[in-house]
């Protein structure tokens, strides 16, 4: 990708953003511009991938083609009307924020602008992100190919209906928390029962991921893979049914309506 694209602000998203898209190599790091007020962050970012620093926000509102809003939600009102004026017809906004929608953005930079609404989560990284996509109806396809090639470069792209976003964030920006709650859970019951800490965390996190797997390669129902690991009275269902008695679904069912209440809070 010839394009440049600029950050503006560097949180721990934007940081595994920049790491997933240097370590994918679709963009030169010479191409990627990051500006924050805290220099320290920059420099850091600068050591670690070889990024170009900007010394504000302006500058990456003039030098990129592509424009990553990383900041919090309440500091896209000031932000944007910071950089509004330099930002030309070619050039495309993409938000990142939860409960930031397009039409109120597009409100904010007065005119019609390109504009993406994406939420990535963090294993992006690792090349294994998914990040759900929605766009505005001056965004070309050729634009919208442009963006979904960006993030598959770390991982999986979705196109969605931008009112399935915030469910978006809950179920895929949020989870990798909960997943790992869910690890460090099964590791630390193996540690129960004597087994070494670093090999409980590396067969319950391979558990995870080829499991996954299961569901995305095989096209499988995740309901049909749970049941053919369940032999009729043994040890597996055992503790499917205790995990049913400790009201495990839900607890997850909770967990994404307490984030999209929170979502909620902000609209």
């Amino acid at each position: 990708m010839n394009r440049k694209v600029g950050f503006i602000g560097s949180g721990n998203m934007a940081k595994a953003m920049i790491g997933g898209l240097v370590e994918s190599k679709i963009i030169n790091p010479a191409n990627i511009f990051v500006s924050n007020r805290t220099i320290t962050k920059l420099v850091e970012l600068h050591e670690t991938y070889g990024i170009q620093i900007a010394e504000s926000n302006v500058e990456v509102a003039k030098k990129c083609d592509i424009i990553i809003l990383s900041i919090t939600p309440d500091q896209y009102e000031s932000v944007i009307d910071e950089i509004k004026e330099e930002i030309q017809e070619e050039q495309i906004i993409v938000l990142i924020a939860g409960g930031q929608s397009i039409a109120a953005n597009e409100e904010r930079f007065e005119r019609q602008v390109k504009m993406a609404k994406a939420m990535p989560n963090t294993p992006v990284l690792v090349g294994e992100g998914l990040t759900a996509l929605s766009f505005n109806a001056v965004m070309t396809e050729e634009d919208k190919q442009t963006i979904i090639n960006l993030c598959e470069s770390f991982g999986k792209a979705e196109v969605i209906d931008e009112s399935l976003m915030d469910t978006a964030s809950a179920v895929g920006g949020s989870s990798p928390a909960f997943i790992y709650m869910y690890i460090e859970a099964l590791a630390d019951a193996a540690v129960l029962y004597g087994m070494p800490r670093e090999k409980a965390y590396t067969i319950a996190s391979q558990a995870v991921l080829g499991s996954a797997k299961m569901v995305l390669e095989t096209g499988e129902h995740p309901a049909k893979l749970k049941d053919d690991v369940c032999s009729p009275g043994g040890t597996t269902i055992q503790s499917v049914a205790a995990l049913e008695d400790s009201g495990f679904r839900s607890a997850v069912h909770q967990a994404i309506h307490a984030n999209m209440a929170k979502l909620g809070e902000g609209q």
